[in-house]
This record gives structure tokens, sequence and C-alpha cells, in this order.
């Protein structure tokens, strides 16, 4: 196996951060993870100079490379040392075009200045931002077999799907002169000799890609050389061994890390424990409104901008003038007869739809991802000709609504002059398409809020023995909807028109301090609320059992879960009966560490991994080792390759020693007979 780090850098760009290189650093770097092959990669620019500087003071085969933006992700591309001067030509190409921070490379200008991608090693930002898009890795073909990830738990996720690029997991370090520590992303090829065609030929095959020397399934925890499991791990120890300090390390070392710690979720007092699980809830409850209401949400906004008293009015304007227009007809003057005089303005039509078009189909046309299935069903050759009519069409509409603009502004300039002339009332403009739309707008808007306010379920889910339940009903006072709002406002005017929404509306409407984003809200009560499995709210000692269960399925969402001595807070029955299994299945998809004394979490839950922290004093400083292992070991190994007897470590752990241990035994042995 040999230890690669293809992406760091050594100049500061004006793509990066400042900072100032110290080659001294990179030797460390190099020596003390002993890196058997590094790649220069730094933003948009190849230092020629300065890469031979740096590889005439390694043994370490030293890759020259850049990181390039490439359209809107990140790309590394390496080249043979021996290339090295016509590389330096072509980064030279690149530095020239990205002059601007924020400046990225097309692909088809990435392609003139490297035209025969074959000789290059190619590596994408793959599970890492910013991320090179689906379908500029899809182009660049047969040249791109590697892509770059940003933690272990994605490194696996890659080397599962057979779909995915071979992840390779690398530092992305800048040797700064204020460096105080390496990180521990490293990828380790199994190769013999460490050429750039040897490492580029393992990156192409996932079973030659691991995160330590041991192989598959492990990743490498710490500079000292700790290995865990890309599973579940468990450690154990005496008290103040090392074991929460060995998790507070793992978070340091790590992004995207979820650590429940040891007594975060202990009940406290109940009054104080029951308003931190409601304020919990609350937060998840307005969220949930929120995703549940949005579409409502646009329903509301276009009902509020709707004044039918005053089309009303206008309606009865234009009626009242109408026929006094009739009546006076006889006697109206040369300014009211003129044609333009009554003239109606063009309705100038909007392209908001036709835009909509035109975008669903530009998408669908650049689309890489599903290309193969849109291509079952429509082809580029049938989708181009039709964007392109579509683009006309919407061309010459926008020209004749202009014109119509143009025109409507010569009619109200015209026949305000001919207004001003003439003793004769005016026929005022009504749209009566809109009138209509509007009322069928209010109608639309009447039954959506009576379906809402209907008393029903609306959304459920288990998470072990606990349930979610989200229901609509109405609001049965002016108080709920003064608690919904979370300020001093009076709601009691407002809700005497509830039954009748759009007049509750326009009511809501007359509020002060009440934003018009919000009135959506107003309209039906969410309830959102836990229940235990006999369907009933939550005791005290659920409510944490709930949090311990929630906090643990939330983790998903992460790249690591630390978890500190969950027996401090809880039973062994929940723990094993609900907690083990959830911990077991999160493992599968991400790496997991527990630290515990309890044989219920130590023993029955099964771990990949094992490890033992222990203590020790030497020359008057105390320092922490770690054994670690599989749980089918005989001995435990540390480091230094010293060794623990597994037996006796899980006996004093977790039963508190072997006579503990049998006199507990016996002790069940007497009861069952």
């Amino acid at each position: 196996m040999k230890k690669i780090d293809l992406h760091t850098h050594t100049v500061s760009t004006i793509s990066d951060h400042q900072f100032t290189f110290d080659l001294e650093k990179l030797l460390q770097y190099v020596s003390f993870a002993q890196i058997d092959a590094i790649g220069i990669t730094n933003h948009n620019l190849f230092d020629i100079d300065q890469y031979r500087t740096i590889a005439d003071n390694l043994t370490a085969l030293v890759i020259p490379g850049i990181e390039i933006n490439v359209e809107s992700g990140h790309l590394l591309v390496l080249a043979d040392p021996s290339d090295v001067v016509d590389f330096d030509s072509r980064c030279l190409k690149v530095a020239s075009a990205l002059s601007a921070p924020s400046s990225f490379l097309q692909l088809h200008k990435f392609k003139e200045i490297f035209p025969d991608l074959s000789r290059y090693l190619i590596i994408p930002h793959y599970e890492k931002k910013p991320v090179v898009p689906a379908e500029i890795i899809e182009s660049l073909g047969d040249a791109i077999t590697a892509g770059e990830v940003a933690s272990p738990k994605k490194f696996e996720y890659c080397k599962k799907n057979q779909d995915n690029l071979v992840p390779v997991y690398f530092t992305d370090i800048r040797f700064s002169t204020t460096l105080d520590s390496f990180p521990i992303r490293q990828t380790y090829v199994n190769i013999g000799d460490v050429t750039f065609g040897a490492i580029k030929y393992a990156l192409s095959d996932k079973n030659k890609v691991y995160l330590t020397p041991q192989g598959h399934g492990y990743f490498q925890a710490n500079n000292q050389g700790l290995i865990l499991s890309t599973g579940l791990n468990v450690i154990i120890g005496e008290r103040s061994s090392g074991k929460t300090h060995t998790l507070n390390q793992l978070q340091s070392n790590f992004d995207r890390v979820k650590y429940i710690k040891q007594f975060s979720l202990v009940e406290r007092s109940d009054p104080e424990d029951s308003e931190r699980f409601n304020s919990v809830l609350r937060h998840k409850q307005s969220l949930f409104v929120q995703d549940f209401l949005k579409e409502f949400k646009f329903c509301v906004d276009d009902v509020s901008a709707i004044d039918l008293e005053t089309e009303e009015r206008n309606l009865e304007q234009y009626l009242a003038a109408l026929l006094q227009h009739a009546k006076e007809h006889e006697k109206a003057d040369a300014y009211s007869k003129a044609c333009l005089f009554s003239e109606t303005e063009f309705p100038v039509s909007s392209l908001e739809s036709l835009n909509k078009v035109i975008n669903s189909a530009v998408i669908l046309a650049e689309n890489e991802e599903f290309r193969s299935i849109i291509e079952k069903h429509i082809s580029l050759s049938v989708l181009v000709p039709m964007i392109i009519e579509l683009i006309e069409h919407y061309i010459a509409e926008k020209e004749v609504g202009l014109k119509q603009v143009w025109v409507n502004d010569v009619i109200t300039s015209i026949k305000t002059e001919l207004q001003r002339k003439t003793a004769a009332i005016p026929i005022p403009q009504i749209d009566f398409f809109e009138f209509a739309l509007n009322r069928e707008r209010i109608k639309k808007f009447l039954e959506v809020t009576s379906y809402l306010q209907q008393e029903k379920q609306i959304y459920t889910q288990d998470i072990q023995n606990f349930k979610i339940v989200a229901q609509t009903k109405q609001f049965t006072g002016a108080q709920e909807l003064k608690n919904l709002s979370g300020k001093q406002i009076a709601f009691s005017s407002a809700f005497q028109s509830y039954s009748e929404p759009y007049v509750y509306l326009k009511q809501l409407r007359l509020i002060e301090g009440l934003p018009a984003s919000e009135y959506y809200k107003f309209f039906a009560a969410i309830e959102y609320k836990i229940l235990n499995k006999f369907g009933s709210d939550v005791s005290g000692g659920e409510r944490s059992e709930f949090r311990l269960l929630q906090e643990i399925s939330d983790a998903q969402q992460f790249d690591m879960l630390l978890i500190d001595e969950p027996e401090s807070s809880f039973d062994n029955i929940f723990l094993h009966s609900e907690v083990n299994q959830l911990i077991k299945d999160i493992s599968k998809s991400m790496p997991v560490v527990i630290v515990t004394h309890n044989s219920t979490v130590g023993a029955s839950i099964k771990p990949d991994y094992l490890l033992h922290t222990k203590r020790v004093i030497k020359a008057g400083q105390a320092s922490y080792v770690v054994y670690s292992g599989h749980p089918s070991d005989k001995f435990l190994k540390s480091i230094d390759g010293s060794t623990q007897e597994n037996h006796h470590i899980l006996l004093n752990c977790l039963e508190a020693g072997q006579t503990a241990y049998t006199e507990r035994g016996n002790a069940y042995e007497t009861l069952k007979n």
C-alpha cells in the first residue's frame, strides 16, 4: 500500500485566502504522514520553479498539478513529472484566462488548453464542494475515473455504489507558516512502484483505493495512527481513561460530526425539561407548517391583492358613465364625438406562461443526468427546433406588446386632452376579464380554505415506539392566533369573521404589525405532537428517550456520529430494544463511535471494532493509550505494538470484573431455579 495526497497548495492565489508558503512545513508533513506521492495543485496556476525546488527536496514522488475553476466546480489536473515543461505552458494559458477571483473556465476552453486528456490524471470535486456538475464529468468521458470526496462516509458510499467514480480523499492543505497540525485526509493505493502511471491506473479501480493500510472498511482517525471502522465502533475503559478525550479529538479532526454528549439528554426538573422539549417541538412544528402551507401561501398572497369592493365601485361607475354617455349622446360636442374620446386601450398580454414553457424546454435540452430517458420520448433534434420557434414567437409577441404599450400611452394622452376640452362624462375603462377572473380566484380560495380547515391527519412518522403526528383543524379563538403570532397583537376583531375566509383575510390586512407574508398561517391550526406507543402524550422520561432517538435519526445528515455513554441517561431495556438497532442501521452508512461502560451497549450491540482507552503516567505526565481490534480478537493492540487481553478488558469494563460477573450469574440462576 502506498499513501498519496494529490491535493495541496503552496501558493496563495487570488482564488485562495492569504497565506505565506513554508517549505519546511511541507517537508515535515511528508515525513510525519509518510506520504509516498504528493500533488502540488494551486488554484488556477502552476509555478514550475517552485515545483522543481519542492521535488529536489523530497524523496517522495512530486506530481505537477493545478486546481482549475471549470464551469461552477473545481477540477484537479495532474501531469506526469516527465511532462512538466509542456504542462507548465498549458497552465500559463489557464492563469491568463482566469484573472478574477470568481472567474470560471468554460468547458470548451478547457478542452482547447488540454486537447489530449488521456495524458493527465483529472480529478473533479465530486462529493465535495464546489462540485463539478455531473454533465461536465460525463462530457469528459473516460478521462475521469476518480472523484474527490469530503469524508470517510462519502468515500465508503462511493466505493459501494457501482455507478459512482473511484473515491479519493485528500487534505486540500495550505503549507502556511502558521500551520500547526496536519490533516488526516489521505488515500492508500494498492501499487508497487510509485509512478504517475501506476497511480493513474490504481485510481481507475475501486478495489485499489483505501483509507488505511488495513484495506476496506477502515479509516485513519488521528495523526497518531489510530484506526477506526467505517461502521460501528465501541470505546470502553475505566473512568478518566481517555474515552471522552478520544471523542473530542474525533470531533476536532473531522467536519460534519454529530456529537451526542453525556447527560445532554437526561431529564432535569420536570418544568425545565418540559419547556426544553416543547421549545424543540415548536421549532419543528414551525418548519413543518411552513413547508406544508407553502402552496397555500401563494394562494393567500394572490387573493390578498384583490379588492372586491373597489372593483364593484368601478363597475358601478362604468355602468353609470355608460348610461350618462348614452343620454347625452345628442348633446355631444366635437371633442366627445372624437373616436379616441371613448377608445379602450389594448389589453397587453403577459408572456409569463410562454417564458416558463421556454425555460422548461431548455432544461430538458440541457439536462445530462436523465438524458437517456428524455431521448426515449423526445430527441434533441425535435427539442432544439421547438425551442427556437418558441423564442421567435416570444420575440414577436414581445414586439407586439411593446407596440401596444406605446399606442396605449398615445391614446391615454389624447383622451386626457379631449376630456379637458369637453363637459361630456368619459367612460372609464374596465377589464371585465380580470373582474371575472378575480371572482374565480376568490371562489377557489374559499374551496381550498374550507378543505384545509377540515379536521384530519396530514402526516405521521414512526420512530421506534414513538409516533410524530400532525393534523389540521380550525382555530377556536383569538388567543390561539395571538399565541401563534408570538406578538402582542389583538385578533379578536378579525376572528369574528373567521367563518368567512375572504372577509377574514381583509380583517387580517387591517391588523397593524402583522406582516402580509404571515397571513397564510392564521387560517388553519396545525397540531404537531409526539405520541408514545399507547397513543398518549409522552411523559417526562419518554421525552428524553424520544430526543435520543431523534438525535440519532437526525445524524443521517452528518458524516460521523459520536455518542458518549448513553446509559448515563437511559435504562438497559430502552437501550437494548430501541437504541441498539437504530445505531446499527445508521452505522451501515456512516462511521459511528460510542463510548460506554455498559454491557447492553458495549457487548449486545455487536460492534465492528472495539477500542480500549487507558490512562498512563510517564515522568509525572498523564497520557492516554488506545488499544484496538475486532471484538473477536483475543488481544487488542496499541499503536506501539503493546497488547491487552480482550477477555480481561471486557469483564473489567463492562461487568465490573470476573468475580462480580460470576456472582451475578449465580444470583440469576438461583432466582431462575
